[in-house]
């Protein structure tokens, strides 16, 4: 990380999630000040242990964020998905709206804002649509911006693998043998820590990956190897996703904005352009590593 005056701020939400804990922990294991956004009292005693300071605010409330943010130097925002909401897209609209008039009110140096691979893609894009507005309305505040592309994340098969019990690994991702870009949640954090720690102007986009690719077959064989046992991959076909995520809370739209981004994914219409002229950075946590500490 580069070194920054020990007076200068830095702003991180979503710490109650696995990118924005793992960004604030970096950023206080390097010595910065850090600000802790969060929603709820239950998290103010973890974080002022760790020292932070801690301050209450919904993305719902403007005047709420504007203090939140108030003499911030940088921030990393996460704007985070109602996906029990019948109105997840329009919601997530509002917030990123707020997010942005806070942060031009606040007068923060600089952002770097969680989105996704696929949000250069303006449909047939699922969920990613959401990062795809958060994007549109920090692009507008003239202030500079990192918006993180992040491939798919491997903490995403957590519910999978704790199925696979029985000798199959349940997959929504197809081709089986197919891989995709991939990256664990905590090197999401260190770059976004990282990144927000050095100094560029107007927009960047960075797209991040692990440090390798990975294919639901090479999830199975990680599975395999820690539980000792053969486990094989399974293709959920698309009619049995609705029962499959049954447990997950998701409303319909939710469920339909699933479907659509998974459908993109599996057809490759949501992917890394090799030509994009885009950073890219990789992190070092492997598939293994992620997968052992879900099952160990």
């Amino acid at each position: 990380m580069k070194t920054n005056d020990k007076d200068e701020l830095y702003i991180v939400t979503g710490v109650s999630g696995r990118t924005g804990s793992a960004a604030a922990e970096a950023l206080l294991r390097a010595g910065k000040r850090v600000r802790v956004v969060v929603r709820e009292a239950s998290k103010e005693v973890i974080w002022s242990r760790w020292g932070a300071e801690v301050v209450f605010a919904d993305f719902t409330d403007v005047e709420a964020l504007n203090r939140a943010f108030s003499g911030g130097y940088g921030a990393y925002i996460i704007s985070p998905p109602q996906y029990s909401s019948d109105t997840l897209f329009e919601q997530a609209d509002a917030m990123a709206r707020n997010i942005a008039e806070a942060v031009a009110n606040s007068q923060l140096q600089k952002v770097v804002a969680l989105s996704s691979i696929g949000a250069d893609k303006p449909n047939g894009i699922g969920w990613i649509a959401m990062n795809r507005g958060l994007e549109a309305y920090l692009s507008r505040t003239e202030i500079p911006v990192s918006f993180l592309r992040a491939a798919y994340f491997m903490e995403n098969w957590g519910p999978l693998v704790q199925a696979a019990e029985h000798g199959e690994l349940p997959s929504f991702l197809a081709p089986l043998e197919r891989k995709i870009p991939m990256i664990a949640t905590k090197d999401i954090g260190r770059i976004a820590a990282e990144a927000l720690c050095e100094d560029w102007r107007n927009v960047r986009i960075l797209e991040l990956e692990g440090p390798a690719r990975y294919s639901p077959m090479d999830v199975a064989n990680c599975v395999s190897r820690v539980l000792s046992k053969t486990i094989v991959p399974a293709a959920l076909p698309t009619s049995a996703w609705p029962q499959a995520l049954s447990g997950a809370g998701y409303s319909a739209p939710a469920l339909a904005g699933f479907t659509e981004m998974t459908k993109g994914l599996n057809s490759g219409h949501i992917s890394f352009a090799e030509d994009s002229g885009f950073e890219r950075r990789a992190g070092t946590f492997s598939l293994g590593a992620v997968i052992s500490a879900m099952v160990t």
